[in-house]
């Protein structure tokens, strides 16, 4: 059984610095090739680049992971910045809805994590609500509160129990995109995971929290298990014509 390689978004930093060099750089926090790597798949680092590299680059994935970071630029969504509204990374907005649609288009296994669930959304036709309080920590410390898988839903047979997760956000969904299903709920409402039904994509799935920043393995496990498996066409290669009686 091969190892899935799966693709990671990363961040692009103005002011990077380490040793005596200081520099704009593409980076990523650990955890998350670190739970890609615990979750059984082989990690690779996806930094912006133009979006009309993002098919070819999916292509080459057995998987894709959206990771977190800054605010979605408003005017993606149809909207206007509100004050609450964070700075916005044009650049890695317009690479990472990239990454999704080609994802989505290929039927590559793809997870979004934080803004991933946001961008996922928001590529679908969804909207974002520009703040909530009360699902992230003080500056750099996350918070943690429970979450509420859906009976019935792909994150359920993942997670069938409610669980306590990592959290820093003070952005939320909206108007759900396109075919998009709620599957967890917080405890004040908030929709904490959305996911593609089974007829639509072998396997879209993207939570609000940040599975990286704690130990369960079992989202990130899931996209691994999807990632093994053959696409739709290569299992068709792979049966060869039908026979016929």
């Amino acid at each position: 059984m091969h190892t899935p390689l799966i693709g990671i978004s990363t961040y692009l930093e103005n002011d990077v610095r380490w040793g005596v060099w200081q520099h704009r750089a593409a980076v990523l926090p650990a955890g998350y090739h670190r739970l890609v790597q615990r979750a059984g798949g082989s990690p690779v680092l996806l930094p912006p680049d133009v979006p009309e590299r993002a098919e070819a680059v999916v292509a080459r994935l057995d998987g894709l992971v959206v990771s977190g970071g800054p605010d979605v630029e408003p005017v993606r969504y149809g909207a206007v910045p509100e004050p609450e509204c964070g700075p916005a990374s044009p650049e890695r907005d317009a690479w990472e809805l990239a990454l999704i649609e080609a994802a989505l288009t290929l039927r590559v296994p793809l997870l979004g994590i934080c803004r991933g669930m946001q961008l996922l959304n928001v590529a679908l036709g969804g909207t974002l609500v520009q703040h909530l309080e009360g699902h992230r920590g003080g500056p750099g410390e996350f918070a943690e509160h429970p979450v509420r898988p859906l009976a019935g839903t792909r994150l359920a047979q993942v997670l069938p129990e409610p669980v306590s997760v990592p959290t820093y956000h003070h952005q939320s969904l909206g108007e759900l995109g396109d075919k998009l299903l709620p599957g967890a709920y917080a405890e004040d409402g908030t929709v904490e995971a959305v996911e593609l039904p089974g007829s639509e994509h072998p396997f879209v799935l993207a939570v609000q929290w940040h599975p990286e920043e704690g130990e369960d393995t079992r989202v990130m496990r899931a996209l691994v298990d999807a990632a093994r498996r053959p696409s739709p066409a290569e299992e068709l290669a792979q049966s060869g014509p039908s026979s016929r009686g």
